[in-house]
């Protein structure tokens, strides 16, 4: 399941749905808001999507991962709005019988929602200046 949310995310709520019997490892991915890019000084970011296009992209990259790897279970929540630094902007888990699956399937799910997904993310810098900045970076 792929979803956006205007809210902060609350892993305490997300990580129950992986725990299952036949699962041996979950792994996460947590990006977070940062005080710098590319040499400047950020103060705060904003995030907008295009939403139906969004959810259905990330949903289409979920059941890819699901695919390709073996994993049990596989969710991204991406943030929309406004952001400080340090909030969390976009959350990844997935759960497999073993760890190998569930780490490639994570670092998929997130270079591909980067990649493909419609969000775009304004910088506000220290200096007053503003951004748009290309969401696409893999790494």
């Amino acid at each position: 399941m792929f979803a956006l949310s205007s809210e902060p995310i609350d892993t305490s709520l997300l990580r129950p749905r992986f725990e299952k019997s036949h699962a041996g490892a979950f792994a996460t991915f947590e990006g977070w808001v940062r005080d710098h890019n590319i040499g400047r000084s950020v103060v705060r970011l904003e995030y907008e999507a295009y939403a139906s296009v969004a959810e259905k992209e990330g949903n289409a990259i979920i059941a890819e991962a699901r695919k390709t790897f073996a994993v049990l279970d596989a969710q991204c929540i991406h943030r929309i709005g406004s952001l400080t630094i340090g909030d969390m902007a976009v959350w990844v888990g997935a759960s497999a019988a073993h760890r190998d699956a569930a780490f490639d399937a994570c670092r998929y799910i997130i270079d591909e929602v980067k990649a493909r997904v419609p969000i775009w993310k304004k910088e506000y810098y220290a200096d007053g200046d503003s951004g748009w900045v290309n969401c696409d970076a893999r790494g």
